[in-house]
């Protein structure tokens, strides 16, 4: 099967590119961090063939161009809504995994109008929300990447992406309240992402839906079969 070409969308301070797939209801892909589009490009092809699919490559990230001093969430949560904008997007669902999961809380929250269906895979709300090896870990090297930026190597954007996992995403516990878009939360039997958060932010999102995938880890659920089938499951219910 021959891979999906990537376009592009100009915007003004970024060249977003995505791929597009398949015909029916809208349905946006947000990757997680460090990674690219090409992450969801199976499920595209194989899963979500009666959805017309966008798998996004997020500002500073894949096939993107910017020129960034720093990454934010909602400074990514815009480009998603100025995406949707510059394609004649007004309704659609989305998938965000990870990082992608965090930018779809903001999204359900600064554009209820604009996302039907969200899920949620993953997220962390606050730094704090990974769980603490990892978050140690993240640290040391963020620091290490940081000493080489300093000496002129160009590393600017491995730092940028440290720091999304080193800082909160920029809403509140009251704020992830307020959501009314319906939201389901999935995460892996295996997590990087504190089972005790994840559920917390089920807890505080009045619409949303939880459910552990099980044998799998937070780099790998992608890849769960069961994964797949509770997107569709919930997209059509």
């Amino acid at each position: 099967m021959a891979p999906l070409p990537t376009q592009y969308v100009d915007l003004p301070d970024l060249k977003m590119a995505y791929c597009e797939a398949g015909s029916g209801e809208k349905l946006l892909f947000l990757h997680g961090n460090s990674e690219s589009k090409e992450i969801f490009l199976r499920y595209q092809l194989e899963h979500f063939k009666d959805y017309q699919t966008f798998a996004l490559d997020s500002r500073g990230h894949g096939q993107s161009r910017s020129r960034d001093l720093t990454l934010t969430i909602p400074q990514m949560s815009q480009d998603v809504i100025r995406f949707c904008a510059a394609k004649g997007i007004h309704k659609t669902h989305l998938v965000g995994y990870s990082d992608g999961g965090n930018i779809a809380l903001l999204l359900a929250k600064n554009a209820p109008q604009l996302f039907d269906r969200v899920v949620a895979i993953a997220p962390n709300y606050l730094a704090s929300g990974t769980d603490e090896k990892t978050l140690k870990q993240f640290t040391r090297k963020a620091r290490f990447w940081k000493i080489l930026s300093r000496l002129g190597l160009p590393t600017r954007n491995v730092v940028m992406r440290y720091d999304l996992m080193l800082n909160d995403i920029g809403i509140s516990a009251e704020e992830l309240r307020s959501i009314q878009t319906g939201m389901k939360i999935l995460y892996a039997e295996q997590e990087m992402i504190r089972t005790e958060h994840i559920r917390e932010i089920a807890g505080l999102v009045p619409n949303s839906e939880l459910e552990m995938i099980p044998g799998c880890t937070h780099m790998n659920i992608l890849q769960h079969p069961r994964t797949a089938i509770a997107i569709r499951e919930y997209l059509a219910s």
